[in-house]
């Protein structure tokens, strides 16, 4: 199938769509991998940028703070992300903004809250509604089954409350004993003493001892059994895996047949739980989160059998994230987290599997098999996660989805976060495809709430890296340091996967930094700065991404009303009711709301007649270059050097492609009263820019092998028109320091030469520059 650009005759922007527009329609079929690439069915490459949508949907639609977690079973979703007479607005918003690739949340509680088996067809008839409307505004999306901490009933979100109770959890005690910490999922979170506590739920005994089980219970609770759903006792592994793989089940063949859905992500940030632990006494501080009350293994495993123990506290530091400042003694009450009627029949699971015991002589718990969760427990092999549990469930995971819509859908996955694609995920152990979509975050500014002129690269120093390279200063460093680290991702995932799409499944900012100073002073312009640090970094590495998130319930006091985040750059309580707005692109009533707007709604090539080389986008000025090639397998670099393929050095090998326009989406937010001024292109190039449909039409003529087209484009604004004001600077040390370190400079010198005739010269001139 060719596309009208083609033919002689065809003007720039003669076709009905617009460069955002992913319904078939417009792509002329189904979008597909070809590569590192997404591409349509003329060959044409596509960038998708968009969503996490959303936030909201972690927590139920009738949750209640004070009875939470009593009555687990009635729980509905039905209303998250919003009702369904609401999409329409929230879909044109997302497409006027042009983020029209969303990542769809949806958790095992949401369709089986009511136990085993028994499935809310009421909520999965209402995601079906809802993303049935996804191609009349051009959006396609994937779904993910999302998880943080296993579940909202160990302080995350995801999994129902009976797989906790399956275990033998009583959930009524899983706070009081350490187990678990509550607070952040009934409205907790917001406070200083409670900030960013909920990640360290993932080394707490109930999350922790659920990842185990669930990924290798055979392995390290074989006692633990319960029963099937044909009666008979099977592994508690066995069970929550084929419960997972029921109810995943249930949400492809709900929604696995609609045009707007791409594919489907098999879980959310996984988590190893125990396995690999090398040791009960502790966890490893540089991947482990070590804030306020910490117990290692063998101290959660006390606290649950109803043991007081002293754990060690850690407050914030500097330079490290953490230091102990002291110790305090939990379960003072003695409770147990254990039920008497549960399969353990109230003992620890740990215990029962002789991990540890209590020596009744000493009055204290002992170690009895330190290295019980890095060996197999029967045959003593050293445990790999990744090729021992996590591939071969992914595997049986994308055969079983497949199976149930069709061969064409593509699996997104993701790995243990801040982890590079581990060098083990060679083809034999991965799916056909697949969409590699690793999370991004900037860990310190994540970590403290904060962001200003200094910035760090966590990840380069958890790696080693000297800490003189990891320290930046200024805009323009903040810039260089997110680029690298999002760079070393998609590098690293390159040389594992090789031409193999990556796309960013999460990266977001906190709006609530700097103490929520901005909710007081309404100027969000650090907030600015960093998101546009962020998504510099991401088109420096020309991947696309979801951002988190945009959430249609946040408020300024509540945030998104999970664990005190607050990352929806979109705000409820800022927005326009329903009745004021239209729903045209073009239409500026659907931005509030919205806040940083000019650094989250930007141009991107959206559909590329070529190959994507380099995109760069200066947003203080509305500028922006492109440079793209056409395909030539003979020159195929990284094959040319026996290489494999870089960020910046992409395979030229490519699908024919049948098309000559490219289409730019350049949004009317940073264009209207201003006008668009395009060079660079060859003389037999044509295009048009159409604000009503925010693209820009390129139809280049050059089809030489390799060919190299490049457009700039550059804003100025319309006589009647004020021109906007500056965002912010782009600074760095020297703009800031330069003219005090060369006033030094000479001050120094002027003091070495003496109070010499030279020495006096220079001393004016340390004048004239102060």
């Amino acid at each position: 199938m060719s596309h009208p650009s083609l033919t002689a005759s065809y003007l720039p922007g003669s076709s009905k769509s617009y460069g955002h527009d992913w319904s078939q329609d417009a792509l002329g079929g189904k979008i597909r991998v070809s590569g590192r690439h997404f591409i349509d069915n003329y060959g044409r490459v596509c960038g998708l940028r968009g969503v996490n949508l959303s936030g909201s949907s972690k927590s139920s639609s009738n949750h209640n703070n004070d009875t939470f977690p009593s009555e687990a079973e009635a729980v509905t979703f039905v209303g998250r992300p919003f009702p369904l007479e609401d999409a329409p607005e929230h879909f044109a918003r997302l497409r006027r903004w042009g983020l029209t690739f969303i990542r769809f949340l949806v958790t095992w509680e949401a369709v089986e809250h009511a136990g085993p088996g028994i499935y809310d067809t009421e909520y999965l008839e209402y995601i079906r509604n809802i993303l049935s409307l996804l191609p009349q505004y051009g959006i396609l999306a994937f779904v993910s089954l999302h998880q943080d901490v296993w579940s909202r009933y160990s302080g995350g979100s995801g999994a129902p409350a009976w797989t906790l109770e399956t275990v033998g959890f009583d959930l009524h005690e899983l706070e009081s004993t350490g187990a678990a910490w509550l607070k952040g999922v009934r409205g907790g979170g917001h406070v200083e003493e409670e900030r960013g506590l909920w990640p360290c739920g993932y080394q707490k005994l109930a999350a922790a001892t659920m990842a185990t089980c669930f990924w290798a219970g055979d392995a390290f609770a074989p006692k633990l059994l319960t029963k099937g759903k044909h009666g008979d006792a099977i592994s508690v592994q066995q069970f929550l895996q084929d419960a997972y793989l029921d109810m995943s089940e249930m949400v492809v063949k709900a929604v696995g047949d609609l045009e707007g859905v791409v594919g489907f992500e098999m879980m959310n940030e996984p988590h190893r739980g125990y396995v690999e632990i090398p040791s009960l006494h502790y966890f490893d501080y540089n991947t482990d989160l070590h804030l306020s009350a910490v117990p290692s293994a063998l101290e959660s495993f006390q606290l649950g059998a109803g043991r007081p123990t002293e754990v060690a506290v850690w407050t914030r530091s500097f330079p490290m994230p953490t230091r102990k400042t002291g110790h305090v003694v939990l379960n003072v009450d003695k409770r147990k987290v254990w039920r008497e009627n549960g399969p353990t029949k109230g003992q620890c699971l740990w215990e029962m599997h002789g991990v540890w015991g209590w020596d009744k002589n000493k009055n204290e718990a002992i170690v009895l098999r330190e290295s019980y969760f890095e060996k197999h427990p029967t045959n003593g092999k050293k445990i790999d996660w990744y090729t021992n549990f996590y591939y071969p469930f992914l595997n049986k995971w994308a055969e079983r989805m497949r199976r149930a819509s069709s061969t064409d859908k593509i699996v997104f996955l993701e790995m243990i976060p801040n982890e590079f694609c581990p060098p083990s995920f060679t083809k034999s152990h991965q799916p056909p495809n697949i969409v590699y979509a690793p999370h991004w975050y900037d860990l310190n500014a994540l970590f403290t709430k904060a962001f200003g002129n200094f910035t760090v690269n966590v990840q380069g120093l958890s790696r080693g890296m000297f800490p003189l390279k990891a320290f930046y200063w200024g805009h323009k460093g903040a810039r260089d340091n997110f680029a690298l680290q999002i760079r070393n991702i998609v590098q690293e995932a390159y040389q594992v996967l090789g031409e193999t799409p990556v796309i960013i499944g999460e990266c977001g900012i906190p709006m609530d930094m700097n103490k929520g100073e901005a909710f007081q002073t309404d100027d969000f312009t650090w907030q600015a700065k960093m998101m546009d640090a962020m998504l510099v970094g991401l088109e420096r590495a020309m991947v696309g991404f979801t951002l988190w998130n945009y959430n249609p319930h946040n408020t300024d006091l509540a945030g998104d009303d999970w664990n005190g985040e607050n990352f929806s750059w979109f705000s409820r309580s800022r927005a326009l009711p329903r009745e004021l707005l239209y729903y045209e692109q073009s239409s500026p009533s659907l931005d509030n709301g919205g806040r940083i707007l000019p650094t989250v709604v930007r141009p991107y090539p959206a559909k590329t007649a070529g190959i994507p080389l380099k995109f760069e986008y200066e947003v203080t000025s509305g500028s922006f270059m492109f440079r793209w090639c056409n395909p030539d397998t003979h020159t195929d670099s990284s094959k040319a050097t026996n290489c494999a393929p870089t960020v910046t050095e992409p395979s030229r090998s490519h699908p024919g492609i049948k098309a000559l326009e490219t289409e730019i989406f350049l949004p009317s937010l940073i264009t209207h009263g201003r006008s668009v001024v395009v060079s660079g292109l060859d003389e037999d190039d044509s295009y048009v820019y159409d604000e009503a449909r925010q693209t820009l039409f390129i139809v280049a003529k050059n089809t030489q092998p390799g060919g190299i087209h490049e457009v700039r484009v550059k804003l100025v604004a319309l006589e009647g028109f004020r021109s906007r004001p500056l965002l912010f600077e782009v600074n760095d040390i020297w703009s800031d320091f330069g003219m005090g370190v060369c006033a030094l400079v000479v001050l120094f010198s002027a003091l070495l030469l003496g109070m010499s005739g030279i020495g006096e010269q220079l001393l004016r001139r340390v004048d004239l520059i102060l």
